[in-house]
């Protein structure tokens, strides 16, 4: 293999922040490499950087062996490199087509030539397994195929680097292992990969190297073969980190919470939650999984007061609270993580601090006669911004002032600091960095071992699979079965995801097995 891209001594800095410190970085062609590190770590920067997005204090890009000055996505794309971002860059109602040749000059200007690119678009994707109907809508289509259209669009450009940010956050198992096709015959083909994840066990299997940054620089690159998921998350933290916790048998106490035959509508006003019906216990956590727009987000908006109803009701400890205010539900000792920090979860131009108390500064333990303790406040938020590790220069900082990582933590912070009786977690994990999601996950086992009932909504299979006790899959607003958690089996689980199954159900038949 040749060497494609090589980085030297890259620095970038940001007011009071080095996110990248001297960082060498080769890729060959081929290669399917892992970019890891926790949030802050410098590897989206990085990755900014080769692709236009920033430029660099100091140090040289080389493509092919010569020194090239990338000032703009365009240069990027131009010398061959293509990035597909977490949340996909496509116009929902243009055809795949048109999506693929958005921005590129057309030979007939100002006519397209559809018909050429909808034959290149079949043929790659026969080539390569990415099967699309380039005439289809991307609003038709699910996240899956969606994917598919954005390495489709890098592949149109000519790319010979691809950078994949988290590309398996939105998938089912099966999809996952479908993409993993993909990138191998991809890489057989001479296509370069960074593959940027915090799924360590993903990592290992697709990738042959593994780059790890801490801090800014790079700790270590390693063959993925050579080393275990609890290696790397060492190198990640720079400490032990337990990837699995003893969950230690408790048997379930009274039922904290009721949904009979719930539903609900989204934002377009069309049917999000279809007559679904669960109970969760003290000392029980029921996990959601299901691919991310498949109902889970309304779900936990309704029972947390911030959605109607259009059916069915909700009761918390035997009180209906179907038409209850977020707070009278606040009140009622409820804790709510959003699944969006930045709209739901946090005052962005307010301070970490007042962002922490925003929903118990009324509180005897913050206020007296109607005027905050300062001194309270102060103390609460300095042990908060420790215990759940908040980097920033200070309590006093604004929250729009945080990265992602970072904006999320504190919204863990305040929820789960008050011993809640019922948690609504819906993607609490969502952007955290390996070190912040272990704690996350511990915080999840402490508060049941308390005796709280705990709603966890979560894309990401692995954790369902680790932290619950029951686990409920969504399917387009539907529930498609409830099983316990050590009865699991990923592939029917992953089947019931895609909604080719529901449970008890022979795949594709729908007759009862047995």
């Amino acid at each position: 293999m040749t060497e494609l891209l090589r980085l030297e001594k890259i620095c970038k800095t940001f007011p009071g922040v080095i996110a990248n410190d001297n960082v060498d970085l080769s890729i060959e062609r081929g290669e399917i490499r892992a970019l890891l590190g926790e949030n802050g770590a410098g590897k989206t920067t990085l990755m900014n950087c080769v692709y236009g997005v920033y430029r660099p204090n100091s140090g040289k890009i080389f493509w092919k062996g010569k020194e090239v000055h990338i000032h703009r996505a365009r240069d990027a794309i131009a010398l061959g490199i293509g990035m597909v971002h977490q949340h996909f860059m496509l116009v929902p109602p243009l055809t795949v087509a048109e999506n693929v040749i958005l921005g590129l000059p057309s030979p007939r200007e100002p006519l397209l030539e559809l018909s050429k690119v909808e034959a290149q678009i079949r043929e790659s994707g026969e080539k390569y397994r990415l099967l699309v109907d380039p005439k289809a809508r991307i609003w038709q289509l699910p996240v899956g195929i969606q994917q598919r259209v954005e390495i489709l669009k890098a592949l149109y450009r000519k790319a010979e680097l691809l950078i994949l940010d988290e590309p398996t956050a939105v998938l089912t198992p099966g999809e996952v292992e479908e993409l993993f096709v993909i990138l191998r015959k991809l890489a057989e083909d001479g296509l370069a990969i960074i593959f940027i994840s915090h799924k360590l066990e993903e990592v290992r299997a697709i990738c042959e190297k593994v780059t790890v940054l801490r801090g800014g620089r790079v700790v270590d690159t390693v063959n993925a073969c050579d080393t275990s998921a609890r290696e790397l998350a060492k190198m990640m933290v720079g400490r032990e980190v337990f990837l699995k916790f003893d969950k230690p048998k408790i048997e379930p106490g009274e039922v904290v919470l009721s949904v009979k035959n719930l539903s609900a509508r989204d934002n377009r006003d069309l049917p999000a939650v279809r007559g679904v019906s669960f109970e969760v216990r003290r000392h029980e956590i029921l996990g959601i999984a299901g691919v991310d727009g498949n109902g889970q987000t309304e779900l936990a908006e309704v029972i947390a007061g911030l959605r109607e109803a259009t059916g069915g009701t909700v009761s918390i400890l035997g009180k209906d609270t179907t038409k209850k205010t977020p707070r009278e539900i606040i009140a009622m000792n409820v804790a709510y993580i959003p699944p969006d920090r930045q709209h739901t979860g946090l005052l962005l131009d307010f301070s970490i601090t007042e962002n922490l108390v925003g929903k118990a500064f009324w509180k005897p333990d913050f206020s007296r006669s109607g005027f905050l303790s300062k001194k309270k406040l102060d103390l609460f938020a300095d042990r908060a911004i420790r215990e759940f590790d908040v980097r920033t220069p200070g309590a006093g900082l604004k929250a729009k002032l945080l990265s992602g990582g970072n904006q999320q933590k504190v919204v863990l912070a305040r929820e789960l600091s008050g011993n809640p009786d019922l948690v609504i977690a819906s993607q609490p994990t969502r952007g955290l960095d390996i070190g912040a999601t272990e704690y996350v996950h511990k915080q999840m086992l402490e508060a049941r071992a308390r005796g709280a009932a705990i709603l966890f909504v979560s894309t990401e299979l692995e954790e369902i699979l680790s932290l619950s006790d029951r686990i409920a899959v969504m399917y387009e607003g539907q529930i498609m079965g409830i099983v316990p958690a050590q009865d699991a089996d990923i592939h029917e689980i992953g089947e019931m995801m895609a909604g080719v199954r529901r449970l008890g159900e022979a795949v594709g038949s729908g007759e009862k097995m047995g």
